[in-house]
């Protein structure tokens, strides 16, 4: 009898661990899903446009059980954005990691990827900094922190490239790689958002030519 009940506290253990598991990667599942269908639709409409109804039943979730993911409008824009930076960044790790190419190419290639994903075609969530920045910036302090934090990162990771490029001679920087790097950066936010302007690419050329020209990049 004791034997037994031994195993019975044992399976009453691993049963209960697993449906605690279930319910736990049930809920990140659910959550993550409400976060990707938001990112694709506000990426195309705006952060202000867009009611929660319309995520949700894209998304195939109950309205009610969106407070039970997120505590607000705001905070679900929050793990919006976390999460797509979170993504940015480390698709931009890859692209810039170690390779057999030079820094040059490899920041040239992220550039092109960045013309690619930035178009004013559909970007397919891709391009959510660019269609947020302004808007949340002034409407939620939490999400402008989120933004500045993930900006930060894309800066970082600019200028720590850039440093590399110097030191593997492929490139010549016109001043302090941080600022350079922010330098760029702000110069491919405003190319895309003048490409949503004018509905062609030339920003993007333009931005390139004063890449090259910044970077003394050799491609």
């Amino acid at each position: 009898m004791k034997f037994e009940k031994v195993l019975d506290d044992w399976s009453n253990r691993d049963y209960d661990s697993f449906m605690a598991k279930a319910l736990i990667t049930d809920n990140a599942d659910t959550r993550g899903n409400i976060v990707a269908v938001g990112q694709r639709i506000m990426a195309g409409k705006g952060f202000s446009a867009v009611g929660l109804n319309e995520i949700l039943a894209e998304a195939g979730v109950p309205k009610g059980s969106f407070y039970h993911y997120f505590g607000s409008k705001d905070a679900f824009g929050e793990a919006l954005l976390a999460k797509y930076f979170e993504d940015y960044l480390a698709e931009m790790d890859v692209i810039l990691g170690p390779s057999t190419s030079t820094v040059a190419q490899r920041l040239a290639n992220y550039f092109d990827q960045w013309r690619a994903n930035q178009s004013f075609e559909d970007c397919s969530g891709k391009c959510l900094a660019v269609k947020l920045g302004a808007e949340v910036a002034d409407l939620s302090e939490p999400m402008r922190l989120t933004l500045k934090q993930g900006t930060s990162g894309i800066v970082a990771r600019l200028a720590h490239a850039i440093e590399e490029g110097v030191a593997d001679g492929s490139m010549k920087p016109q001043g302090d790689p941080k600022q350079v790097a922010e330098s760029l950066y702000q110069l491919w936010l405003g190319a895309s958002i003048m490409v949503k302007i004018v509905r062609n690419v030339s920003p993007f050329d333009a931005a390139m030519t004063s890449t090259e020209y910044m970077l003394h990049l050799a491609r």
